[in-house]
């Protein structure tokens, strides 16, 4: 059941990060001046009068500039267009009332279109930096548990640099060294590396002892005096034993990756605008006190990584409990 419940939460968060331009009623960079921080628009089915229609809304009037505090105006009701220049859903009359699913931020943007465009570049980051890790650092292990000696010596040295190293203050001497404005695709680059980087010792040192455990067994024993060459070996029978370990790493690196670009957009390395990114959008909350309290909708990004996080985790608990399954029969019947 909760696997299912993974499952149901993780793809929901993929097919909504895919279908963003037309699941998003607006464009990322589309402002609405007049609503600043205007709160989620509600669609009704039932006018004041109490008579029954087709879905509409109505447009927000600002009550108070100080405060920020806006009423219906029930006097016009305006029509929702379905499947209308290549969205699934606006408001017929996006100039006086803009359809806003989750409200608008401080710049009178559409936080439910930033949201879903969001998804798009905070999770294709975080898959793409724990394929990254994930990759360096089953290449770094298993060489650095295969070869052995002063060869493994090396690398794992080099991988305790990495793992002590104060990565926030890494990042803030990397930014100051690196030119003022950076375009969206330099900065994704940028992260993937820097997470990539960070990510690889904690999977390398995983690997490196089950390429070493490993390599004691009949089986990989066998295949050497077979005639199997060093890298048919490590590569087609070692490495593939450490997949279970790296499915776990997989869990933990996207979690902390989606955390750790919201934590570096606070340091200047977050996405340039109009680019749209849930750490981004947290950054641009952060910045009003008055959010928790008043505008509690701009904290939707937090609920949608936790969200994911959450799925993420649930998908692949079966797999950690099969995998601690397997390594207690496998230390049976090596007794």
């Amino acid at each position: 059941m909760s696997r299912t419940l993974g499952l149901v939460l993780v793809t929901f968060a993929l097919l909504a990060a895919v279908a963003a331009p037309v699941l998003a009623p607006h464009a990322t960079d589309a402002h609405f001046g007049g609503l600043l921080n205007a709160p989620p628009t509600v669609v009704h089915f039932a006018d004041a009068s109490g008579g029954w229609h087709a879905p509409f809304i109505y447009r927000w009037r600002l009550v108070s500039q100080l405060e920020q505090r806006y009423e219906e105006d029930l006097s016009t009701r305006v029509r929702l267009a379905w499947f209308s220049g290549g969205h699934v859903v606006q408001s017929s009359d996006e100039g006086a009332a803009p359809l806003l699913l989750l409200g608008a931020d401080s710049y009178g943007r559409d936080v439910f279109t930033r949201l879903l465009f969001g998804a798009r570049t905070s999770l294709g980051l975080a898959v793409t930096a724990a394929l990254g890790a994930l990759l360096i650092g089953a290449t770094l292990g298993g060489l650095a548990g295969f070869a052995g000696g002063v060869f493994d010596d090396v690398l794992m040295r080099a991988a305790d640099f990495v793992m002590v190293l104060p990565a926030i203050y890494v990042a803030l001497a990397l930014r100051a060294v690196l030119p003022l404005v950076l375009t969206a695709s330099e900065v994704f680059g940028l992260l993937a590396s820097i997470f990539a980087i960070v990510g690889a010792p904690f999977v390398a040192r995983g690997v490196r002892a089950i390429v070493r455990s490993e390599r004691r067994l009949d089986y990989a024993v066998a295949a050497e005096a077979l005639g199997a060459s060093d890298a048919r070996l490590l590569f087609r029978h070692l490495l593939p034993s450490a997949r279970g370990f790296m499915a776990v790493q997989m869990t933990l690196l996207i979690p902390a990756f989606i955390v750790a670009e919201a934590t570096l957009s606070y340091v200047g390395l977050g996405f340039p605008d109009p680019i749209a990114s849930w750490g981004t959008m947290l950054h641009d909350a952060s910045s009003n006190i008055r959010v928790f309290a008043d505008f509690p909708w701009l904290l939707s990004p937090a609920a949608a990584m936790f969200l994911v996080v959450l799925g993420v985790n649930l998908v692949l608990q079966n797999r950690r409990s099969e995998d601690v399954r397997h390594i207690g029969v496998r230390h049976t019947q090596r007794l």
